[in-house]
């Protein structure tokens, strides 16, 4: 899979995909991320990106130019699955949407600054709208990254155990059960004996009772059928 960023900033995402997970998934070849200036295509000597909104209004706006510009770049280089744009008011960002994503071949992402960007280009370039949450970042860096890790580990291969993955919470829109390890009894808190028992259907049978309390407990809303 191949994933490009096109970031005002772009070394705030140097750090994230350096390291563990994602470090050990670019080594594998099994994901390529590559993180683009968009200064790079800048207007003028200054390289300008921004400018101020028509009608007035605080904050500057992405101008349509440098953007688009970069956008075709990339687009006549390569197909993409999906041109996905960072936006607090975009589709919620959830699991099943990382599940999806993680099937696709090449993705672009969009890291919006300042205002957001040109209206223009949403309705015209952009296929996917995310929002990491129900608030507001000072730009679309950290949601492109905290996308990238979710999808990245969903990659064939990438994990030392291929079933890992599949036991995350919400990949079944319930929460993980407790996990525990060695010792099997520190200062007098003990492991549930069934985990020692080595009974496989019991344990399965155990973990999902868990889960089920867990997720009623502390997140009732996945458990809404009319949801």
């Amino acid at each position: 899979m191949r994933i490009d960023i096109i970031s005002v900033i772009p070394g705030l995402l140097e750090s994230p995909f350096s390291h563990s997970i994602m470090k050990r998934a670019k080594d594998k070849g099994l994901l390529e991320v590559h993180v683009h200036d968009l200064r790079e295509w800048g207007l003028g000597k200054h390289r300008q990106l921004d400018d101020y909104q028509f009608g007035g209004g605080a904050g500057m706006v992405m101008m349509c130019e440098p953007l688009i510009n970069c956008i075709e770049h990339f687009k006549a280089e390569r197909e993409y699955d999906e041109i996905i744009f960072m936006t607090p008011d975009g589709k919620r960002y959830d699991q099943k949407l990382a599940n999806k994503l993680s099937l696709y071949k090449n993705l672009l992402i969009i890291c919006g600054h300042y205002k957001g960007i040109d209206e223009r280009i949403r309705e015209h370039f952009v296929t996917l709208e995310i929002s990491v949450g129900d608030y507001v970042l000072s730009g679309g860096e950290l949601g492109a990254a905290i996308v990238v890790d979710s999808i990245g580990r969903l990659l064939p291969g990438v994990l030392g155990d291929e079933t890992s993955a599949l036991f995350d919470s919400f990949q079944d829109d319930l929460l993980a059960p407790p996990v525990y390890t060695r010792p099997s009894e520190f200062r007098g808190w003990k492991v549930p004996e069934v985990l020692l028992s080595g009974h496989t259907k019991k344990i399965d049978e155990w973990r999902f009772e868990e889960s089920l309390k867990r997720t009623k407990e502390r997140r009732p809303d996945l458990l809404d059928e009319d949801k």
